[in-house]
C-alpha cells in the first residue's frame, strides 16, 4: 500500500508534536501553563498518530477519531484557560467559581464526545453531521475569540512572552475554522485541506517549543481587566436567565392549555422586568465586582510584605513612640492616613483613650461599656466609614456614634480591634491626605492588621500586669525574707533579756550583750535599708572568709549544741557581701543545731580548692530523706519545725549562693545526720 500525502502529513505532525511533548515534559512542568501546554501537545500527538494510522489502514473507526479530536480541542481550551488563570482543578474554596467557569465553558465538547460515542458504540444517531460542522466551527470560533481577549488584555510583556505560543493556537483554531466553513457550505470535508491538515499542525509545533525555551527568561503571564469579565459575566448570566425564561415560556404554552399565550405574555413581561431591575441594581453590581475581583485576579496588596511589615512595626516599638501610638500609625498608613485615637478595653469594661496620633486630647473620652457602637462590632465585625454614616445612616442600620468620635475635627473610619472573638478597643482613623476610595481588599487588609495589633496590645498589657504581680511578689518575698530575719534578731534580744538579771553583773555578759545589741542594731538598719531600695543592686567586697566563719559560730554558740569550726591556716578570701555572707552561714548553722539535739555535735570544716572553697557544715541531727530534699527543703515557706519556722531560711541562703556562681549541695540520712557542702568562687 502507497503512502499517501495525507498519512505523510500527519505522520510528520505526530513525530514532532511527540518530540515537543517529550521536551517539555523533561525541561517544563512548573507552572499551570506548562502542565496545560503539555497535555495539549500530547494529545495533538495522539490525535495525529491516530489520523496518520487511519488514513494508511482505514482503522481505527470515525467515532474514536473523532472522539480524540474533540479531547484535542479540549486541551488545547486548556492552555486559553490557563492563560486567563482559570484552574481545571481548584485547590481552595475561593476557586470554586474558576471551576465552574471552566467546566461550563466545556458542555459543547462534552455534548458533542458523548453524542459521538453513543452513536458509535450504540449505532444510535444522536446529532446530525451537520451539527457537529457547526459545533467544531462554533469551537473554533470561541477558541480565536479567547485568544483574542488575551492578546487584548495583555500587557507589552506579556505580549512578548506570549506572541509565538498565540500565533500556534490561531493558525491551529483558524485552519479549523476554515476546513470546517467550506465543508459546511459544500457538504464535504475537502480532501486536499485534510490531508494537510497534519501539516498545518507540524509547521506551528516550533512555535510552541519556542515559547517553552523564551519563557526560561520571561514569565508567561496576562491580565485580564475586571472590566472584561465583568461584562462577560453579566452577559453569561443574563444569557442564562433568558435560556432559563424561554424554556419556562415553551412550558406554559405547551402545557397551559386555553391560558397558555396570556400566560406566557405574563411570564416574559415579568421576567424581562426582574431582568431589568437586577442590571439596574448597584449592590448587585458591586457584590458582583468584589466576587469577580476575589476569585479571578491578583491581589492588590502582597499580603505576606504587609503582614512582615507590620509585624517589625509593632516588634521594635520603642521608648520614643509607645505600641498603642505605632497601632494608630499603621492602620492610618493602609488608607493613606496620619492621625486617630485609641481606645482600649479598661478594667470596668468602658473603653477609654490610651493613645492619639497628630491629634489633640478630649477632656471626656470614655465610651460606656453600654454604648451602642460597641453592640453593632460585636455582632457585625465590620469597619464603619463615616462619610457613608453621614451620606446615608441607614447603611449602618441608624447606629448612634458616641459624640466623643463625631466630634473629631476629620474623622472617618472606625476600625474595631478583637482579640479572638471580644471586642478589646477601636482606633479612628482621620480623613487621608487626599480622597481615597476603599475596596473589598483594602477592609480585608484592615482587619487583618488590626487583629494582629490588638494581639500586640493584648500582650503588652498581660506583659505589664505580670510585671505589677512580679512586683508584689518581690515585695511580699522581701517581707518575708524581713520577717524571717527580725525572728532571729527578737530571739537573739529576747535571751539576752531573759539572762540579764542573772547575768547583769557578770562584766563578760554586759561586753557580749552590747556586742549582740551592736549586730541586732547593724542588721536592722540593713533591713531598713532594704526596704527603701528593693531592687537595689548590693555591692560585692573582697572579704576574708576564716573571720566571718569565726564570726558566725561565735555567735551561734549560745545556743546548744555549740558549734565547732576547723579553718584552714592559709588565708581565703571571696567576693560577696559581708552581711549577707554572714546571713547564709547563720542560717545553715542556726538549722543544723534545731534538727540536732544538745549533747549532739555540729562541725564546721572548711576546704580550698582551685577556684573555689568549700564549707562542710555536719550535724549528728534527726537527717532528712531524700524526697524531702529534692521536693521540700529549697522550696520557700516549707518547714520541718512546725509553727516555729517559716521555711524560707534553706532557700534564701541557696540563691545568694546561686548568686555569687556557687552551689549548695546535702547529703543526709534519716536517723544519723546531714552535711551541708557550700561551694563558693574564690579570688
Amino acid at each position: 500500500m502507497d503512502i499517501t500525502f495525507g498519512t505523510l502529513s500527519h505522520a510528520v505532525g505526530f513525530g514532532i508534536y511527540f518530540l515537543v511533548s517529550a521536551y517539555i515534559a523533561k525541561r517544563y512542568l512548573r507552572r499551570n501553563t506548562d502542565r496545560s501546554l503539555f497535555i495539549a501537545t500530547l494529545m495533538t500527538c495522539l490525535w495525529l498518530g491516530v489520523l496518520a494510522y487511519q488514513s494508511h489502514f482505514n482503522s481505527p473507526p470515525f467515532y474514536i477519531r473523532y472522539s480524540i479530536e474533540i479531547v484535542r480541542n479540549a486541551a488545547w481550551f486548556g492552555v486559553l484557560y490557563a492563560l486567563l488563570g482559570i484552574k481545571f482543578v481548584p485547590n481552595s474554596n475561593i476557586e470554586k467559581s474558576r471551576r465552574f467557569l471552566s467546566l461550563s465553558s466545556m458542555v459543547t465538547l462534552l455534548i458533542m464526545l458523548v453524542a459521538v460515542l453513543i452513536e458509535g458504540i450504540a449505532s444510535v444517531e444522536i446529532v446530525s453531521g451537520k451539527v457537529l460542522l457547526g459545533g467544531q466551527i462554533a469551537l473554533s470560533l470561541v477558541g480565536l475569540i479567547l485568544l483574542e481577549q488575551i492578546w487584548r488584555n495583555a500587557n507589552i510583556y506579556g505580549r512578548s512572552s506570549i506572541k509565538y505560543l498565540s500565533v500556534a493556537i490561531g493558525a491551529i483554531f483558524g485552519y479549523d475554522f476554515l476546513m470546517y466553513s467550506d465543508a459546511f457550505l459544500f457538504q464535504e470535508i475537502s480532501t486536499p485541506m485534510w490531508n494537510s491538515r497534519g501539516a498545518v499542525n507540524a509547521m506551528v509545533a516550533p512555535l510552541i517549543a519556542l515559547t517553552m525555551i523564551n519563557s526560561r527568561k520571561q514569565p508567561i503571564d496576562v491580565q485580564v481587566s475586571r472590566q472584561v469579565i465583568f461584562y462577560t459575566g453579566t452577559l453569561v448570566l443574563a444569557g442564562v436567565y433568558l435560556l432559563l425564561i424561554s424554556m419556562g415560556g415553551y412550558y406554559l404554552r405547551t402545557f397551559g392549555g386555553t391560558w397558555g399565550d396570556a400566560l406566557q405574555i405574563l411570564f416574559f413581561f415579568t421576567a424581562i422586568t426582574i431582568l431589568v431591575l437586577l442590571l439596574a441594581s448597584p449592590k448587585l453590581r458591586a457584590r458582583l465586582m468584589v466576587f469577580i475581583s476575589q476569585n479571578f485576579f491578583h491581589y492588590k496588596y502582597d499580603y505576606r510584605e504587609e503582614w512582615l511589615k507590620s509585624t517589625k512595626t509593632l516588634s521594635f516599638s520603642n521608648a520614643e513612640e509607645e505600641l498603642p501610638t505605632s497601632v494608630i500609625r499603621i492602620l492610618s498608613k493602609l488608607v493613606e492616613s496620619n492621625g486617630g485615637i485609641l481606645w482600649y478595653k479598661n478594667d470596668v469594661g468602658d473603653f477609654s483613650v490610651k493613645a492619639y496620633l497628630n491629634c489633640s486630647p478630649i477632656k471626656h473620652d470614655v465610651i460606656d461599656a453600654n454604648a451602642d457602637i460597641l453592640e453593632y462590632f460585636k455582632e457585625h465585625d465590620w469597619i464603619i466609614d463615616l462619610n457613608e454614616y453621614i451620606n446615608d445612616p441607614t447603611t449602618y442600620n441608624l447606629l448612634e456614634i458616641p459624640d466623643v468620635i463625631l466630634n473629631h475635627p476629620s474623622p472617618w473610619l472606625i476600625i474595631p480591634l478583637f482579640q479572638g472573638n471580644e471586642l478589646m478597643g477601636l482606633t479612628l482613623v482621620a480623613q487621608p491626605y487626599t480622597r481615597m476610595e476603599l475596596n473589598w481588599e483594602n477592609y480585608d487588609l484592615i482587619k487583618v492588621v488590626s487583629r494582629q495589633a490588638c494581639s500586640y496590645l493584648s500582650q503588652s498589657q498581660s506583659q505589664e500586669r505580670l510585671a505589677e504581680s512580679k512586683q508584689f511578689e518581690a515585695v511580699n518575698r522581701t517581707s518575708a525574707f524581713m520577717v524571717h530575719d527580725l525572728k532571729t534578731i527578737i530571739a537573739q534580744l529576747s535571751l539576752l533579756v531573759k539572762n540579764a538579771e542573772k547575768h547583769k553583773a557578770n562584766p563578760a555578759f554586759v561586753d557580749d550583750m552590747i556586742s549582740t545589741t551592736a549586730h541586732a542594731v547593724q542588721k536592722m538598719e540593713y533591713l531598713l535599708k532594704q526596704i527603701r531600695n528593693p531592687t537595689e543592686e548590693e555591692q560585692l567586697e573582697l572579704i576574708e572568709l576564716g573571720p566571718i566563719v569565726e564570726d558566725v559560730v561565735l555567735r551561734q554558740s549560745k545556743s546548744l549544741p555549740i558549734p565547732q569550726a576547723q579553718l584552714p591556716d592559709e588565708q581565703i578570701m571571696v567576693k560577696s557581701s559581708k552581711e549577707q555572707l554572714h546571713t547564709v552561714l547563720g542560717h545553715l548553722i542556726q538549722n543544723a543545731q534545731d534538727a540536732t539535739d544538745k549533747d549532739g555535735e555540729v562541725t564546721i570544716s572548711v576546704k580550698a580548692t582551685p577556684g573555689f572553697v568549700v564549707l562542710f557544715i555536719q550535724d549528728t541531727g534527726k537527717g532528712m530523706s531524700e524526697r524531702f530534699i529534692k521536693n521540700q527543703l529549697f522550696k520557700p515557706f516549707e518547714s520541718t519545725k512546725g509553727l516555729k519556722g517559716m521555711g524560707i531560711g534553706a532557700y534564701q541562703s541557696r540563691e545568694y549562693i546561686k548568686k555569687l556562681g556557687g552551689t549548695i549541695d546535702v547529703t543526709s540520712q534519716e536517723g544519723i545526720g546531714s552535711c551541708f557542702s557550700v561551694k563558693i568562687p574564690t579570688s
